[in-house]
C-alpha cells in the first residue's frame, strides 16, 4: 500500500485519502453512463477519513477501482461529455477528466461485484435489490437479502487533505507533553518532536491550492 500511495504522490506530498462508494449508487436497469451522468454535480462517493465531509472539487492524482457493473457497450447520448465512450474504462477516464481536468487519474473496471453474503453486516436500505442496485421503492424482501454490491473504491492525493493534516498538526501543539514524562522515556527528543511538527506543517501545505484564509491560519497555528 505505502508504494502505491508513493505512485499517486509527489512535489512533497506523502499522504492518500481513501474514498468508497458503498454501493456504488447504480440504478436497476441502467447503465454505467446514465450513473455517472446523474452525478455530474458531485462525485458519488464519500470520504472514509474521520475528518469532516468535504466537497472534492479537484484533486493531483488518484486511482480508482468499480466492481459490480457488467461491462456491456455504454449507451450513447449525443452532446453528453461522456458521448463516444467505448469501453466503461473509457467512461471512466472521461468522467475524471470531466470531473478533475489536469488531474492524473488511472481506473480499473472489474465484472465481479462484492460479496456481502454473511458474515458480512446486513446494514443495507430495503431500496437495494439482491445485487446491490437502487430501486425507486423498497421491495418486498428484507435488506438481509442482498447477496452483492457494486463497489466503487479510490485513493486520491487531494487539497482535502490540507485542513486534515493542518488540523492535526493543530491538536499537536496544543498539548502539553511536560505533563507525559513517559513519553519522553520510551527515547523521543522534545527537539526531535518540534522537528516532526514543522514537518508535519511543511507536509499540510504542499496540499494547498492557493492563499488567503487558509495561510493566515496557518499563521495563527505557529503562534
Amino acid at each position: 500500500m505505502m508504494h502505491f500511495a508513493d505512485s499517486l504522490t509527489f512535489s512533497g506530498r506523502k499522504v492518500v485519502a481513501a474514498w468508497a462508494a458503498l454501493p456504488f449508487p447504480a440504478l436497476s436497469g441502467s447503465s454505467l453512463h446514465d450513473t455517472l451522468s446523474a452525478h455530474q454535480q458531485d462525485v458519488p462517493w464519500k470520504l472514509l477519513s474521520s475528518w469532516r465531509e468535504q466537497k472534492v472539487s479537484c484533486c493531483f492524482a488518484q486511482s480508482v477501482v468499480l466492481r459490480g457493473i457488467c461491462k456491456e457497450r455504454p449507451t450513447s447520448c449525443p452532446g453528453s461529455p461522456l458521448h463516444g465512450c467505448e469501453s466503461p474504462e473509457q467512461l471512466l477516464q472521461q468522467y475524471f477528466h470531466t470531473q478533475f481536468p489536469g488531474a492524473f487519474s488511472t481506473s480499473h473496471v472489474l465484472q465481479q461485484p462484492c460479496d456481502t453474503q454473511p458474515p458480512f453486516p446486513q446494514f443495507f436500505s430495503p431500496l437495494l435489490t439482491r445485487r446491490g442496485f437502487v430501486l425507486d421503492k423498497a421491495q418486498g424482501y428484507s435488506s438481509a437479502g442482498v447477496e452483492s454490491i457494486p463497489v466503487l473504491a479510490a485513493l486520491q492525493s487531494s487539497p482535502v487533505l490540507h485542513p486534515l493534516l493542518r488540523g492535526l498538526c493543530r491538536d499537536l501543539r496544543a498539548r502539553n507533553l511536560r505533563r507525559w514524562s513517559s513519553f519522553f522515556t520510551a527515547g523521543v527528543e522534545q527537539d526531535d518532536f518540534q522537528e516532526a511538527l514543522e514537518e508535519l506543517r511543511t507536509l499540510a501545505q504542499c496540499y494547498e491550492t492557493g492563499f488567503g484564509a487558509d495561510g493566515s491560519e496557518d499563521e495563527a497555528d505557529s503562534d
